[in-house]
């Protein structure tokens, strides 16, 4: 497809300044359409720059580009709609199979896709690299068993007696714990995904541009789902009984998830932010080691400090682990319901407009 004149990219004047850095610096190009075109040089000489501009990934700072009649600033989402880029790192996804790669870069593009169908494909491909990655679900298996084990039988006779009085209070609250901790793998998905390269070419489709991120989260949340149901099943196999039956369960389990998924946009924000994987599981550790065991996962917060209490009895896992454990027992906690519901809202609101500033300028 070509513009109005025969020409696919065009370019005059492009410049791009990173502080007092000239990078591009008045580029002029005329590629017709139908040809193939190189752009040559030694390291520092713009190349990848000059290409992020003509795919929409930095926006000039002077002249303009178009491609095929488009300019790359006012109709952006139209050029994406044209072209597609391959990472300067990374040529294919190493995630997906041959073919999983040739339908998402060389198949016919479709009309644009709605929001939904978008961040499902990315929670799709998600879904794929667990797939091809099995062992990725260790996390989910094999450490939420370890967890529930580990605990009820390290503190259940000292704290309550009994192992099996124990684990009905253990069980929700261990649930929340190991389910919150493993949504830090949501930032190191993200920057891994960057370091391998194949983060330019997703914010380079016509698509809705949170669908990426949102696609990370919907696929995490079928890993929080798949740990719920591995630690439901071994706490019920060593003695706990909800009260509150399959329906109780099940609502506690649907706030966990919502929650979780809230949650997960802190660590996505961290993914963006940090430059390396190591960075973003150190950060993470460094935040919900302490979020999660100064809380009332383990313990009622009345036995501890009351310098301590003020900040457990305040704390959204503390809210989350109460409204869990209540809604699982056949109660109703609309307080800690209306809680854990806010600070869900509040994560969203505040790590996913940042989380997005982030991503549109990274």
């Amino acid at each position: 497809m070509a513009g109005t004149n025969g020409v696919a990219v065009e370019t005059e004047g492009l410049v791009k300044v990173f502080g007092g850095n000239r990078a591009v610096d008045g580029v002029d190009l005329r590629v017709p359409a139908g040809t193939v075109y190189g752009l040559l040089g030694p390291n520092g000489a713009g190349k990848t720059t000059a290409v992020k501009m003509l795919a929409t990934l930095l926006r000039p700072d002077a002249g303009y580009a178009r491609v095929f009649g488009h300019d790359v600033v006012a109709e952006a989402d139209t050029v994406r709609g044209r072209v597609s880029l391959t990472g300067q790192y990374a040529s294919v996804d190493e995630d997906l199979t041959g073919t999983e790669n040739l339908v998402l870069l060389a198949k016919d593009r479709p009309a644009r896709p709605g929001a939904l169908s978008a961040s499902l494909t990315f929670g799709w491909r998600a879904m794929l690299k667990i797939k091809h990655v099995p062992e990725q679900l260790f996390d989910v298996t094999a450490f939420p068993i370890m967890m529930v084990l580990m605990y009820t039988y390290l503190f259940g006779g000292a704290l309550a007696g009994s192992v099996s009085a124990y684990v009905q209070f253990l069980l929700p609250g261990i649930l929340v714990m190991s389910v919150v901790m493993i949504t830090m793998y949501t930032g190191v998905s993200v920057n891994t995904d960057i370091e391998k390269g194949v983060f330019d070419r997703f914010r380079t489709l016509p698509i809705w541009r949170p669908a990426p991120m949102v696609g990370y989260l919907l696929g995490d949340v079928v890993r929080y789902l798949i740990a719920s149901a591995v630690m439901l099943s071994v706490g019920l196999l060593i003695g706990y009984r909800p009260g509150g039956g399959v329906v109780g369960v099940l609502l506690g389990v649907a706030l966990l998830l919502v929650f979780s998924f809230a949650f997960s946009w802190i660590w996505t924000m961290f993914g963006l932010l940090l430059r390396s994987e190591k960075s973003v599981m150190g950060v993470s550790m460094m935040v919900i080691f302490p979020l999660t065991f100064l809380s009332n996962v383990f313990v009622d917060p009345r036995t501890m400090p009351g310098w301590l209490q003020a900040f457990v009895n305040n704390s959204p896992v503390t809210h989350l682990a109460t409204a869990v454990r209540e809604l699982m027992a056949g109660a109703w906690p609309a307080a800690d319901i209306a809680w854990s519901l806010g600070w869900s809202v509040l994560f969203v609101v505040v790590f996913g407009a940042v989380t997005m500033r982030l991503y549109n300028r990274k």
